[in-house]
């Protein structure tokens, strides 16, 4: 019996232990991404704007509005809102080109993609 249990808890045990790093690899390759855009935004002298877009990213309830940031600005609404939609397109681009090198083969990347997403929900 303590075999069997023993052989449990070491299968339980690198369950998590495999579910602990694909998270991390994921939070991983997210932060990387991030950081990429970031760069990009800082290069073209946008970077205090970034800081103000990436906090629309998340479901925090203290975010600003996308008004408030055009305030802030000197941009309409409608101006952060293109903005913002730019950059989450940039940001999936980039999130993409990130899953690309992370693959041996590029049809891989789509089934990759989804994966870190599953592993993000889980």
């Amino acid at each position: 019996m303590k075999v069997g249990r023993l052989y449990h808890w070491t299968n339980c045990s690198r369950a998590s232990a495999d579910r602990i790093f694909e998270r991390r690899w994921a939070l991983t390759v997210l932060e990387q991404v991030l950081a990429r855009l970031e760069d990009e935004y800082c290069a073209a002298g946008n970077g205090a704007l970034f800081e103000q877009l990436k906090k629309l990213l998340t479901d925090d309830g203290q975010r600003p509005s996308q008004a408030q940031i055009g305030h802030q600005f000197g941009m309409t609404e409608n101006a952060v809102n293109q903005a913002f939609y730019r950059l989450r397109e940039r940001y999936r681009e980039l999130l993409h080109e990130e899953i690309a090198h992370t693959v041996i083969a590029p049809d891989d990347t789509e089934d990759e993609l989804r994966h870190l997403i599953a592993v993000l929900r889980a």
